[in-house]
This record gives structure tokens, C-alpha cells and sequence, in this order.
């Protein structure tokens, strides 16, 4: 199937200020794209695109005080295939995970892999290892915390969801993720588009999503705490350690957001060939 992905998204800057935005599809999904992905900045800056240590596609700009506005709308193939599941897929011992696994069993910013050593072998330790015990987490999580917009706080941290039992998408992640690492087991925290695609439509504005990736016997997969059930037509856009290592925007210096618009939707054959950007379209109305 063909997804249509977008953003328009405003800020009011009362200084020029350096930024840079993570909102290009992940290079490992590049070759489904059937448009190009590039970030639309307006007014017109020099932009300059590079891959961090993570391998997330950042672009980097000057933006000048005043209006800034960032969008984009492309195509990409998507196989409609739901998350896959490998319910045999083992832990691996520490000693035998690829050097560039590891950093993803230590702390960090919004997970304090530390303070639940107790927590999570308590939770967890005498379930048997593997898919299923990761699966038990996401289970825990997904029943134990209560999602709302309302909740939404940027300094909540894994502890905090685990003391006060409400959050948004990404407070489910990162509890899940520090209970993974707690468990010996290397979690990384993820965004991407997610679609209504195959479920109910939900009754809040489409917005970017997140989820958790666990490396099992020798790959990534793909878990949610938030929905915890097998979904299509997921994009990744970035992973990292967590929140703070793929943010959609990071701007140093003051940016007052006005607009945020996110799409992403199945469109049919007739639809794509009259593919309209939605850059274009916000700049109709």
C-alpha cells in the first residue's frame, strides 16, 4: 500500500536562532519512498542534511526572527504487513550483544535504568526470558498507566510515569524502556508516523507517535506500550536512547510554536496520481 505523510508546523521566532529538525523518514525506509523527503523551510534558508550517531537523517539551519514554517508531504510504499511477532526470539547475554547495542541498557535522560534494579527483576525477574517477558512489560504498562493529552508534561521521566500512573504516548514508551534495560534486556525509544490504518479512527488531531524497539536474539523488534497491539503501517522517523535523542525540532534559542499539522494516511491508486503536497494545499488556504 502507499502512505501519505506530512507536516506543516509554525513557530513564531523573536530572534534568529540555529535549529535542527528530525523529521525526515529513517534512511533505513528510504528506499520505499515514492516522493522525495525533503524538509520545506519557509522563509527560504541554506539547510545542510546530516545522519547523527544514531543513524537518524537531521537537517540543520539558520532560521532569521519572525514567521518560520516547516512542511513536507511525500509518498511511501508500505508492505500493509502488521508489526511482526517472533514469540520464540531469546534475550541475549550482555557479554555477546554487538558493541553498538550496549548503550541501549544504560540510564538516560528520561531513563533512570538505575532506579528500577530493584523494580523490574521484582516485576519481572521469574518470567521466562524472552519475547514473552518483554511482552509482559508492554502488557503491565499498557494496563497499569492511564493515557490523556491533558497529562502531557516534557519533564516526566520513566520513574515518574511509575510513581503517578498516567502519561502520553511517550511516557508509556519510556517506562517500558527503562523496565526492558532494567532487565538486562537493551530497549530504545522511537518516533514515527503512525496512521489510524486498520483500526477505529481516533478522535484526537493526528500527531506523530512513539514506540520502543527491543533487540532480541539477533535484531531489532518493534514493541508498544501504548496501543500493545500489532499495527500497520508504522514509519520510523528516528531512534535513540530516548525522548531527548530524537526530537522533531531542536531549536537553541526561544521558538514559539503556532501551527503543528501531521498526516499520514493510505491513499488509493487514483489518489496518487493527483497527488497534491500538503505544503501545497496549506499554502491554498
Amino acid at each position: 500500500m502507499i502512505l501519505r505523510l506530512g507536516y506543516d508546523i509554525q513557530f513564531d521566532l523573536p530572534f534568529p536562532i540555529a535549529v535542527v529538525a528530525m523529521l525526515n523518514v529513517h534512511p533505513s525506509r528510504a528506499g520505499d519512498l515514492q516522493a522525495p523527503d525533503e524538509v520545506r523551510v519557509e522563509p527560504a534558508a541554506s539547510t545542510e542534511s546530516y545522519i547523527d550517531s544514531f543513524g537518524n537523517r537531521c537537517t540543520r539551519f539558520l532560521a532569521q526572527s519572525g514567521p518560520l514554517r516547516l512542511s513536507n508531504s511525500t509518498l511511501i510504499y508500505d508492505s500493509g504487513v502488521a508489526d511482526p511477532i517472533s514469540l520464540g526470539a531469546r534475550e541475549v547475554p550482555v557479554q555477546e550483544l554487538p558493541h553498538e547495542v550496549l548503550r541501549y541498557l544504560y540510564s538516560s535522560r528520561y531513563c533512570e535504568v538505575d532506579r528500577f534494579s530493584m523494580i523490574a527483576p521484582e516485576l519481572f525477574g521469574a518470567l521466562p526470558q524472552g519475547w514473552s517477558r518483554v511482552q509482559a512489560v508492554c502488557d503491565w504498562v499498557h494496563h497499569k498507566v492511564s493515557f490523556g493529552y491533558q497529562h502531557a508534561r516534557p519533564s516526566r521521566t520513566a520513574l515518574d510515569v511509575f510513581t503517578e500512573r498516567i502519561g502520553v504516548c511517550r511516557d508509556f514508551q519510556h517506562l517500558a524502556v527503562t523496565l526492558c534495560r532494567a532487565l538486562n534486556i537493551p530497549a530504545r525509544y522511537v518516533t514515527g508516523y503512525l496512521g489510524d490504518i486498520g483500526v477505529s479512527v481516533a478522535p484526537s488531531p493526528m500527531d506523530f507517535s512513539a514506540w520502543f524497539e527491543v533487540y532480541l536474539e539477533d535484531r531489532w523488534w518493534t514493541f508498544d506500550a501504548r496501543h500493545n497491539h500489532p499495527r500497520i503501517g508504522r514509519v520510523l522517523m528516528a531512534a535513540g536512547r530516548d525522548a531527548s535523542d530524537v526530537a522533531i525540532t531542536t531549536s537553541f534559542g526561544m521558538a514559539n510554536l503556532t501551527h503543528f499539522t501531521v498526516v499520514t494516511e493510505e491513499i488509493s491508486g487514483a489518489d496518487q496520481s493527483s497527488f497534491v503536497p500538503l505544503a501545497s494545499q496549506a499554502g491554498q488556504s
